[in-house]
């Protein structure tokens, strides 16, 4: 294991860093601090980037509907759901990238890859009558996106002290979070003028942007949706090559090796993913939309993908299988299951709630709810309806903000301490949703109830916030340097179904016309994190008292 404690010598090669020690402290005055901030700074805006390019789809979904794009909602619904089974899934192999080819290495090329969805969403958005499986296609490689956040939050690990891990790591998440407020204003902005030229689309339903509601028939140009990630893609991409390092170190990245080599292993490793999710996905969607016709229930076909994943890495011959196998050891530890279930609860709910909210706005509040000869109908234009793309960005917006200082926060208080507080916030935040939503669905007048649904979904956004950074915080203490990365790894990529289970969640329940069920589901699970975090940290005898 590596001492954490022992005086360290740094030795600076080119782009390649040996002797990393940062908890020395001699070594973090003189040159670590200077040489993690620049990584971290390169990091967060590459991050950031990768949340739009991955979660961009519940704006799209929303613009492609009041275009008249010849798609139902479930249809749409499904583009988010499968961006979320894919990101997710890519966070698993994602999870042990850094071991096996090297920081700098990783975050170039994962951050040079966002640049194919980008670009093709844009290219295909341009025709109305493009077949809905190049979308579904898009929406599987936006996945990469999602994968991102596995790499890139085991990367910062590395390279920060544990007395400022919260910190570090909440403004990687949190700022990379961002990505999801950042791109939902400059998504529905950058398609009010032609910012790459083209022929626009006419509205046929009134849409929005942060500014106030632009009115039907008005020109418009989704397709720079996709393309305005390239503006900032190309010049990260450059930044991560020339301003990033590789730590050499037994402990981090010991078999780097070249930039070719290492290229190899990260694209083999995504193939893995992809293939997997894109099985899960097949053995879940109707035939109609490219699946096999089974429809396997979604609980059944996520452990089948996740293990089917795991299995595929380690049928991996040569070092890449042994260097797995060391990773791998995480397993053997309860902890990292007691995390996962905790983290879930965080992460899980604010991209699940993030790729969900503005489609689910434009469903409950968009339409009248009216009754119609005996039978409740929810497909007349509510005139009064709030537009998604007005308010969706909000708890996003802050549930980023706030992730930092949730880090901060559990540096003084202990991650668990902090974390079991937003627990029991996020139970009642979720049922006062569900009151709302249920009033809602049921009114010829459902904008009546959209403020206090609202203000409750921004406080339920603003404590997956707190609590994913003083989850964090748990992670780090508890376990030691080499296993606290993956880790952190894994965690994040089972977690990230949550972007795949609530938009399908909601798309299930709204169909049901059940939305509030949905919410009420995620209530219980919530009450059962409050258990578990209790148990293993604050109960009296805990395993490690809040860490």
């Amino acid at each position: 294991m590596h001492d954490t404690n022992a005086k360290t010598e740094l030795k600076i090669t080119g782009h390649d860093i040996r002797g990393w020690n940062p908890d020395d402290d001699a070594q973090w005055e003189a040159q670590g601090k200077k040489i993690a901030t620049r990584n971290l700074w390169i990091s967060i805006p590459s991050l950031l980037c990768g949340f739009a390019v991955w979660l961009y789809w519940g704006i799209i979904t929303v613009q492609m509907l009041n275009l008249g794009f010849p798609f139902s909602q479930g249809q749409l619904f499904t583009l988010s759901a499968i961006a979320g089974l894919s990101g997710a899934t890519l966070r698993i192999p994602s999870s042990f990238f850094i071991r096996i080819a090297g920081g700098r290495y990783t975050i170039f090329l994962t951050t040079a890859l966002l640049m194919i969805p980008a670009a093709g969403t844009g290219f295909l958005l341009q025709d109305p009558n493009t077949p809905l499986w190049q979308f579904q296609l898009m929406a599987l490689l936006s996945g990469f996106g999602g994968g991102n956040f596995a790499s890139s939050m085991s990367n910062i690990s590395f390279f920060y002290p544990k007395k400022v891990q919260g910190y570090a790591l909440g403004m990687n998440a949190g700022l990379g979070n961002f990505g999801v407020t950042t791109m939902q204003i400059v998504v529905p902005l950058v398609m009010t003028f032609a910012l790459f030229g083209g022929a626009g689309r006419v509205l046929k339903n009134t849409s929005g942007t942060l500014i106030g509601k632009i009115p039907a028939g008005t020109e418009t140009y989704i397709f720079n949706a996709g393309w305005v990630w390239l503006l900032f893609l190309v010049p990260l991409a450059f930044a991560g090559w020339f301003g990033m390092n590789n730590i050499r170190d037994e402990h981090v990245s010991p078999d780097a090796g070249a930039a070719l080599p290492a290229f190899g292993k990260i694209l083999g490793m995504l193939g893995i993913g992809l293939a997997t999710a894109a099985f899960g996905l097949w053995l879940m969607l109707p035939a109609a939309i490219g699946g096999s016709g089974l429809e396997l229930n979604k609980w059944i076909v996520l452990p089948i993908v996740i293990a089917l994943t795991l299995l595929l890495m380690k049928l991996i011959p040569g070092k890449i299988q042994a260097n797995l196998k060391r990773q791998f050891q995480i397993f053997d530890n309860k902890h990292t299951w007691a995390m996962t279930i905790i983290y879930t609860m965080t992460f899980g709910s604010f991209i699940g709630f993030s790729a969900a909210l503005p489609l689910a706005i434009k469903v409950v509040f968009g339409y009248q709810h009216l009754m119609v000869d005996g039978a409740m109908t929810h497909t007349t234009v509510n005139p009064n309806g709030p537009s998604a793309l007005m308010f969706a960005w909000m708890g996003p917006f802050i549930g980023a903000l706030i992730r930092p200082i949730g880090g901060m926060w559990a540096d003084k208080m202990g991650g668990a301490k902090v974390t079991q507080i937003i627990s029991v916030v996020m139970v009642a935040s979720a049922l006062g949703v569900a009151y709302f939503m249920k009033a809602a669905y049921g009114s010829a007048t459902p904008e009546q109830f959209f403020y206090p649904f609202l203000v409750l979904f921004i406080i339920l956004f603003a404590a997956t916030g707190i609590g994913n950074g003083s989850t964090f915080r748990t992670i780090a203490m508890v376990f030691n340097k080499e296993q606290a990365g993956p880790v952190l790894g894994w965690t994040s990529a089972v977690a990230a179904y949550g972007a795949f289970i609530i938009p399908k969640v909601f798309g299930e329940e709204i169909k049901a016309t059940t939305p509030e069920y949905a919410l009420y589901g995620f209530a219980v699970f919530y009450t059962v994190c409050v258990l578990i975090n209790w148990w293993f940290y604050l109960r009296k005898n805990a395993y490690v008292k809040n860490p």
